[in-house]
């Protein structure tokens, strides 16, 4: 390659499509695939533990499960700081997994440090956060469904109407 190609490469940002292509991939392939285990596993015990009356632990499946999602994001922001570090991109494995946050979460309080040529991967990152936070709010949407059925039967135990009435309850 000569120093012109380079230079074009660089100024079209080649590097950072091609390294934030191939991580946006990986990021949402990890991403379905966790949020698949999240939701199927709360979706079997919310349903059991409905199933035996046992509201107070749907709820308490629920909040494990959101902060199952929750830790979702964090790994895949460290993943994404990893990746910039290991390039050499930002001089700290801390400020690259920052930088990788402030991006992922679209709240860019950190200035952009990349070299040229890897300027897009920014955006790249904040597409990836964007994705991924759609994704796990349609999942948290379908979640709610028996969550918001146990904590109605909940109430209406603690409103003593009869069982017969609480379980036609859907």
């Amino acid at each position: 390659m000569t120093p012109q190609d380079i230079s074009i490469a660089t100024s079209l940002d080649l590097p950072g499509y091609l390294m934030g292509t191939f991580m946006l991939i990986l990021v949402m392939v990890f991403h379905g695939l966790v949020l698949l285990q999240i939701a199927k596993r709360y979706e079997v015990k919310s349903f059991l533990y409905l199933a035996e009356k046992k509201y107070s632990e749907v709820a308490l499946c629920f909040y494990i499960s959101v902060f199952c999602l929750f830790l979702t994001h964090i790994a895949e922001i460290i993943f994404w700081g990893i990746a910039i570090y290991a390039l050499k991109l930002v001089p700290g494995l801390g400020q690259s997994i920052l930088f990788s946050g402030s991006t992922y979460t679209a709240m860019g309080f950190m200035e952009d440090s990349l070299p040229a040529g890897w300027k897009m991967l920014a955006i790249i990152i904040a597409f990836s956060g964007m994705f991924a936070f759609a994704w796990t709010a349609s999942v948290m949407i379908s979640m709610t469904r028996n969550f918001r059925q146990a904590y109605t039967k909940l109430h209406m135990k603690k409103l003593n109407i009869s069982t017969d009435i609480i379980d036609r309850f859907k």
